[in-house]
């Protein structure tokens, strides 16, 4: 993983970490240790899976440029609908609030398109990649003659 990538990984996960965090505590307040677990379970679920995808949309970017843009929509659009899947299949879960999931699972998808877009936005990301077997090359010099 380049640099770059690593920067904006970690410039996405930070601020969901954090609302992640907060809405545990919500959570717990609000829903007692189910309603934290739920949570905590949905915004983790929220980094693994955004994170992933963050990852493979890199790397598709780097070897397969022309697919960028539609890998994006396919991604974003698969992300989205495995999240409504996964708020099908525990909606009626015991094990924890599945009101707390979803509300984290929502709020920590926002955020990550949001910190994700702002990353994006101030990475200095060149347009044009240079050639450097020809930058390296010597030039031939004209002969005063």
């Amino acid at each position: 993983m380049q640099s770059n990538d690593a920067r904006m990984l970690l410039q996405t996960a930070v601020p969901t970490a954090a609302v992640g965090v907060i809405a545990v505590v919500a959570g717990g307040v609000l829903g007692g240790g189910k309603g934290a677990l739920g949570s905590a379970v949905g915004a983790l679920l929220v980094i693994v899976f955004m994170g992933m995808g963050l990852t493979a949309l890199q790397r598709t970017a780097r070897s397969l440029p022309h697919l960028f843009q539609a890998m994006g929509l396919m991604l974003y659009t698969a992300q989205l609908l495995l999240m409504l899947v996964f708020v099908a299949v525990f909606k009626d879960t015991t094990l924890f609030d599945p009101k707390a999931f979803a509300a984290t699972l929502v709020a920590s998808t926002l955020v990550w398109i949001a910190a994700q877009a702002r990353a994006h936005m101030k990475a200095k990301i060149l347009y044009v990649e240079p050639d450097t077997a020809e930058a390296n090359r010597p030039r031939a010099t004209e002969s005063a003659t």
